[in-house]
């Protein structure tokens, strides 16, 4: 797409560069969503890859990912064996409608950014419990839960011009047990319901919906719980106006999805932890 409002493109080589935020501004990561139509409103790009952060680093205390990290680069990291949750890096990748040559441009920021309810970025950050390093334009860099990021439908807690600097997965939630759901109406579509489940040695289940909601909805049980606890955690948690309505379901498909799956995830669980 030729965005032909733009006049200029900035390189910082440091953020500490970008004072201030006209109307007018915007990020410039992979570039995906902002050149696949028109942004009548943008004449200013700022762009990111100027700052040269590194792009994925694992350690004791877990994955550090830039926000400029790319969707294909975290699907094809090589995970510490003892991280049993990794395969979800790989698994929520490929949940995301886009080609391989999509994959080697978009960025893990830019789909949580875009904050739609499909973004399995959003998916995958928030059921490992990551958090995210948010750089405001004036101020400290602030830590929010991946949980309460995202507020809506392409709506989330960014201020005007701040950034999303990192992503923290913890070690401990990438050494959890796992099981992920996902439904589409077509083969390769968007998701109309994506739910992960991820379970910890004493039985305890994490359940994370999303897609089928406009943000992400979770469960936390402390121990194993029954079918029936789980139909009547989802019930309350999610009342019959909170699903998400477009061309990939109605309310009534992804609610039934969604019932479907968290049971097929919460019975996964319990026979692979031995927890009757």
């Amino acid at each position: 797409m030729d965005l032909n409002t733009v006049r200029q493109v900035k390189s910082p080589s440091s953020a500490d560069e970008v004072a201030d935020w006209p109307s007018g501004h915007a990020w410039l990561s992979g570039g995906t969503w902002l050149m696949s139509e028109p942004q009548p409103g943008i004449d200013t790009l700022v762009d990111l890859f100027g700052l040269n952060w590194p792009a994925l680093v694992a350690s004791d205390e877990g994955l550090e990912i830039a926000a400029t990290a790319t969707i294909g680069a975290l699907a094809d990291f090589p995970a510490p064996p003892d991280w049993t949750a990794a395969p979800l890096l790989r698994a929520c990748a490929h949940a995301l409608l886009m080609s391989f040559k999509v994959a080697g441009v978009a960025t893990v920021g830019g789909n949580i950014c875009m904050s739609l309810p499909a973004g399995a970025m959003v998916s995958l950050t928030v059921a490992l419990e990551a958090t995210y390093v948010l750089w405001p334009r004036v101020g400290a860099p602030r830590t929010v839960a991946a949980a309460e990021f995202v507020t809506g439908n392409h709506a989330n807690v960014l201020g005007p011009g701040e950034l999303l600097r990192a992503i923290h997965i913890p070690a401990a939630s990438l050494r959890r047990r796992f099981a992920l759901r996902r439904a589409s109406l077509t083969k390769l579509g968007r998701s109309a319901a994506l739910l992960i489940g991820t379970s910890g040695p004493q039985g305890d289940l994490l359940l994370t919906i999303t897609a089928a909601t406009p943000r992400p909805v979770q469960l936390r049980f402390a121990a194993t719980p029954s079918a029936q606890e789980v139909q009547a955690a989802l019930a309350a948690a999610i009342p019959a106006d909170g699903w998400f309505d477009d061309v990939n379901g109605t309310p009534a498909y992804k609610r039934h999805l969604t019932m479907h799956f968290a049971e097929e995830i919460r019975a996964e669980l319990a026979a692979s932890g031995g927890v009757a």
